[in-house]
């Protein structure tokens, strides 16, 4: 399974956009990756600054919140609910000018000396959400308390101590895991919030839902682009040299990523208001349109590309299993297709058994994409061409179904490493016994790991000690059950291009400034991600 004729897609633009619109192709780099590596001049940087600058700028940064605490409660006392007086009360502009300042000398004790604002934040009335990107770090608070604008955030959020008390004083929408509605109360929140003339606080939002690498943009979640009014984009960037503020699902920790950036001279961030976008009526009655829109015009300012990737690819990327993906894996593409597709992980899982009987039913048969397409039960095209091409190496028009259906069990269990061997011998097996050879052996793991090349014969050899020259699923069950690590001593011992997805992500804290719109996935018999809350 490989990259092969995969021609990047144009993102949909409106009638006005369509000429410029911007490719969208996979990443040059796993967006949910972060690698940090200090120089020997920058870990003795880090080391002197542990001992001396460091505990007094996070002692004043704790002075800071802790002075604004007492404000940010009395001035949230009361409903939340109620719409904000117009205009303000005296008293409440200054403490929001307190409040701005409070927290703008804390950011200034944390090595933010200057913060760069290009552009002219547009007036409730003109605008009433903002949508930033690219999200990286939970440093991404600081245009909201400069703005003191409202948040999208989890309902936890608001029990956190202190913190929860400053999140009130902005009027956030929360989002309640517990509550099935609160996804469409969100929406209409915001709906509400946006139509209400400039009377409530601008919503600030980070349409992407999960922190990257700032290297391109992944899919925006539909929300803040539902309610169909006007947003203005904000993008961010951090030009430093040495990159300590992004925060990811790999990499760094959140208490590490908060020392090395405490440990630096100085801390650069640039804030940019781009114009106001005003949605055509098309991307009034398509939001997916509208977003895609808006991304492709905040990622033509911050030079970067645009991907399909979204969470979901997150979770793919970096779930726990005995076979981990490699970088360079080709199964990142093929769930942005079967997406593309319509076609839902909930549902792929529970037909995974019927399309496994199909193509144990034709062997090593191959088939052209016509056959191909009605296997999935989808119409034949670009996209299905596309993914089509990942499982035709050869350039010859046919391809294995076995192949595809290993794929879109790893897509839909990706922690499931052992059914989707399991799944895989029942259709390469041999009919009296369920055994494969090393060929089918190597094209089951290929298949699984997304990769072209890999050599299994280390590894066969080490399962058949019989040396009959075939093995069965229990033979590679008990082999896997004895050595847990098998992947890494037999597969890719060198660890080259499969090492930034090696290790477990660290269980990460709430950052709290994430929202995801989107329907719940089911989880059923899915093992768990250590996911990050944002």
């Amino acid at each position: 399974m490989r990259l092969r004729g995969c021609r990047p897609r144009a993102a949909p633009a409106s009638s006005a956009g369509a000429g410029d619109a911007r490719l969208l192709a996979p990443p040059g780099r796993n967006p949910f990756v972060h690698e940090l590596r200090l120089s020997a001049l920058q870990k003795a940087q880090v080391a002197l600054m542990t001992l001396t600058l460091f505990p007094v700028r996070l002692l004043v940064a704790a002075a800071m919140m802790l002075l604004a605490w007492p404000l940010a409660l009395v001035a949230s006392l009361g409903s939340a609910e109620k719409e904000p007086e117009q205009p303000l009360a005296l008293w409440r502009k200054v403490v929001d000018f307190l409040l701005k300042a409070i927290m703008r000398t804390m950011w200034f004790a944390g090595g933010f000396h200057r913060v760069a604002v290009k552009g002219r934040q547009a007036l409730p009335t003109e605008a009433a959400i903002l949508t930033l990107a690219p999200h990286s770090s939970y440093f991404d608070a600081i245009p909201v308390t400069m703005t003191m604008s409202s948040i999208v955030m989890k309902a936890e959020s608001r029990d956190i101590p202190i913190w929860g008390t400053l999140i009130r004083y902005i009027r956030p929408v929360f989002v309640s895991r517990s509550d099935q509605d609160s996804r469409r109360k969100t929406v209409e929140e915001i709906k509400r919030r946006a139509q209400s003339n400039g009377k409530w606080p601008q919503i600030m939002i980070f349409p992407e839902g999960t922190c990257t690498n700032r290297t391109c943009l992944i899919t925006f979640k539909p929300g803040a682009f539902i309610p169909g009014a006007p947003v203005q984009p904000v993008v961010l960037r951090y030009p430093n040299k040495l990159d300590t503020i992004t925060w990811t699902w790999q990499g760094p920790g959140a208490l590490e990523i908060l020392w090395l950036t405490l440990c630096q001279f100085h801390n650069q961030v640039e804030i940019e208001f781009l114009p106001v976008y005003s949605p055509s009526e098309e991307e009034k009655r398509n939001p997916a349109l509208y977003a895609s829109n808006v991304r492709r015009v905040m990622a033509e300012a911050l030079g970067v590309s645009v991907t399909d990737y979204t969470f979901e690819d997150c979770q793919l990327a970096l779930a726990e299993g005995q076979l981990r993906l490699p970088a360079d894996t080709c199964l990142l593409e093929f769930a942005r297709l079967v997406r593309g597709l319509g076609l839902k992980p909930e549902k792929l899982e529970k037909d995974l058994d019927k399309y496994s009987e199909s193509a144990r039913k034709k062997g090593g048969e191959k088939m052209g994409i016509a056959e191909f397409a009605a296997s999935l039960e989808v119409p034949v095209s670009d996209l299905l061409e596309d993914m089509f091409s990942l499982f035709d190496e050869s350039g010859s028009g046919q391809v294995d179904l076995r192949e595809c259906v290993v794929a879109l069990s790893v897509v839909c269990r990706p922690a499931r490493t052992l059914d989707t061997i399991q799944l895989a011998f029942k259709m390469y097996g041999a009919q009296e016994d369920g055994s494969v050879g090393e060929g089918d052996l190597s094209c089951i793991l290929k298949t699984a790991l997304g990769v072209a090349e890999l050599t299994v014969t280390d590894l066969f050899r080490a399962i058949d000690q019989e040396e009959k020259g075939k093995i069965t699923f229990g033979d590679f069950h008990r082999f896997a059950e004895m050595y847990p690590d098998f992947a890494e001593e037999y597969l890719y011992p060198d660890q080259t291009h499969f090492e930034s997805c090696a290790e477990t992500p660290p269980a990460q804290i709430p950052n709290g400034f994430c929202a995801d719109f989107s329907p719940e996935n089911s989880d059923a018999g899915r093992k768990p991600v250590r996911k990050k809350l944002d």
